[in-house]
């Protein structure tokens, strides 16, 4: 997760390649949205050396991991809550449970374990 002050092409673009430098030598693909703000998906692709796709407008399934992973987010985050009031303590501690939640897609891996290859046990505070 990344905050982006908004989401023009040439912001967001840079954000993803960002993000997704680190995992270059796994990410194959990436589905996006027909929003305008992808519409500099060529760079992202060159950057990354993956393939790009778009979802048709209106199939959400296309996108699924993207879907679930918003529902996680609201429930956290409900719409009307300013994302840009949200300490960033928080959205670390977010993006931390969603990528130790282990999943059916992974084998009943997390994110987390799936990237280090092994399970990974963990005791959180609350």
């Amino acid at each position: 997760m990344i905050a982006v002050p908004n989401k023009s092409k040439k912001i967001l673009s840079r954000a993803i390649k960002q993000m997704l430098k680190p995992y270059q030598a796994i990410c194959k693909t990436i589905t996006f949205d027909n929003g305008r703000e992808f519409s500099a998906h060529q760079s992202v692709a060159q950057k990354l050396g993956c393939k790009i796709y778009f979802a048709k407008p209106y199939h959400s399934w296309e996108r699924g991991l993207n879907e679930n992973t918003n529902g996680l987010l609201r429930r956290l985050f409900p719409k009307g809550v300013e994302i840009g009031k949200i300490p960033r303590i928080r959205i670390d501690d977010t993006e931390f449970r969603i990528n130790t939640r282990h999943g059916k897609a992974l084998n009943y891996l997390s994110s987390l374990e799936f990237l280090v290859g092994k399970r990974v046990s963990l005791m959180l505070v609350i």
